[in-house]
């Protein structure tokens, strides 16, 4: 193919983009400003220790995601569960779980349900009428982006208390949001494609490496091979129509291409490419995460991974290995979603917070030492998922033919998770190269496309 396209950001969106548009045959070239690749999957080097910005997971049912692991030739250095089995703790020595049968869809959750021990029996017997409730709505339907879960959930017999041990366990860490500020639309598509139309599809699945090693350093060794001229730390000032196809500056210097994607985050997306192209994007909102790594001077639990309830912890990740930590000590990784209100906290009052949070629920803490700690915040980690959302996400092709946009907060349908953004960049990198792009079709098959 003789189509010149320039990426313009160098997280998932744009790897995946400039990927697809090499494996076509295109001449591509990918700018980033960082001096590095992976975008909001990053990672940092803290006492000899590796510490990932932040924990990012995904489920089998993120066949795109999964797909790119693939073409980065790095699908053996990511774990995923066998079978979804979530161990939900509570202070005070209290384990529930959450764990899949081999009954089908949507029955392989209710004996885990019907167990549940944070709720008591009536109520666990009313989730199942919801989950079905639940797994008749459409997604794609614009009315259920007038609503809230949360409201959806109330009408729908579900109490605050189960709301807060059950629904939000699943909601807040997807959506980055509870259910009370959530659109409906986004949480009906996470449980209906995550846990609700298919037996397998919420197996967990998390990085055993540094996420720097997993996305960022395998996409630049995959770029390379592809045949993709990389640009880091090279800011993009603006992106411009010329002559029949696109100017591109950065650094001084500028690039001329037959298309242009443009997969950065949407306030930045909005200042690089000509006016009124984009739409409403800077009414998306932001909502943060943060989290809370802390090393401990012995092992405190035998969990790889864990959820909490009644307890500040929302997930707990046993991050030694892939920090490289040897001895007997142990790395452990607190994600704090929707965390408006633990952004603004100094790093100290974090660390203890979340400390003694972890001694309610794995007790050998209160008599550990914690020799070292690190706090990372996203404060514009997603956009912000609330109810009227999908009018202001645009889809890949923007009013200007040959200028596309990707990301985790365009028009996919999902909300903004890794698999979101893969699946973007591979929309919008079809429309760079001439053919269709709907965020339904599955990237799978370009992602593959070409031998890493």
């Amino acid at each position: 193919m003789s189509r010149s396209v320039v990426v313009v950001g160098g997280g998932l969106a744009g790897i995946t983009a400039a990927l697809v548009c090499a494996d076509a045959g295109a001449e591509v070239v990918l700018a980033e400003r960082r001096s590095r690749l992976g975008g909001l999957t990053w990672s940092f080097q803290r006492r000899g220790l590796w510490l990932d910005n932040g924990q990012h997971v995904f489920l089998r049912c993120c066949t795109a995601y999964r797909a790119l692991l693939e073409r980065l030739s790095v699908v053996d250095l990511v774990h995923l569960q066998d079978r979804l089995e979530i161990p939900v703790l509570a202070p005070g020595g209290t384990r529930a779980r959450l764990r899949r049968s081999h009954l089908p869809a949507p029955l392989h959750l209710a004996p885990s349900l019907l167990g549940y021990g944070p709720l008591p029996v009536r109520e666990r017997l009313a989730l199942g009428r919801a989950a079905l409730a639940l797994r008749g709505l459409d997604p794609a339907d614009p009315a259920l982006d007038a609503t809230t879960f949360g409201a959806w959930l109330a009408d729908h017999g579900q109490s605050e208390r189960a709301v807060d041990v059950l629904w939000d366990l699943i909601t807040v860490p997807t959506v980055n949001l509870p259910a009370r500020d959530a659109s409906l639309a986004l949480a009906a598509k996470v449980f209906r494609t995550g846990l609700l139309d298919h037996a397998d599809a919420g197996d967990v699945g998390w990085s055993k490496v540094p996420l720097g090693r997993l996305h960022g350093d395998a996409a630049g060794r995959a770029l390379d091979r592809a045949g993709v001229e990389v640009w880091t730390g090279a800011r993009v000032a603006r992106v411009s129509a010329a002559g029949g196809g696109f100017e591109v500056v950065a650094d001084g210097r500028t690039l001329t291409a037959d298309a242009v994607i443009v997969a950065t985050p949407p306030e930045v997306a909005a200042d690089l490419v000509p006016d009124g192209v984009l739409g409403p994007v800077g009414e998306l909102g932001a909502s943060p995460i943060v989290n809370v790594h802390l090393v401990f001077d012995r092992r405190v639990t035998d969990l790889p991974m864990a959820a909490a309830v009644d307890s500040p912890i929302q997930f707990v990740f046993d991050r030694s290995e892939s920090s490289g930590l040897t001895g007997p000590g142990q790395c452990l990784a607190v994600s704090l979603s929707a965390a408006d209100a633990y952004v603004g906290w100094g790093a100290h009052a974090l660390q203890a917070y979340v400390a003694a949070a972890l001694g309610e629920l794995f007790p050998v803490v209160q008599q550990a030492e914690v020799v070292d700690a690190a706090v990372t915040r996203e404060p514009r980690a997603t956009f912000r998922g609330v109810p009227g959302t999908r009018r202001l996400r645009p889809p890949s092709q923007t009013s200007l033919p040959g200028l596309l946009v990707a990301g985790a907060w365009t028009a996919t349908g999902w909300p903004a998770t890794m698999e979101g953004a893969v699946r973007s960049g591979a929309a919008a990198a079809r429309h760079a190269l001439g053919g269709p792009s709907r965020p339904d079709l599955e990237p799978v098959t370009a992602v593959r496309g070409g031998t890493p």
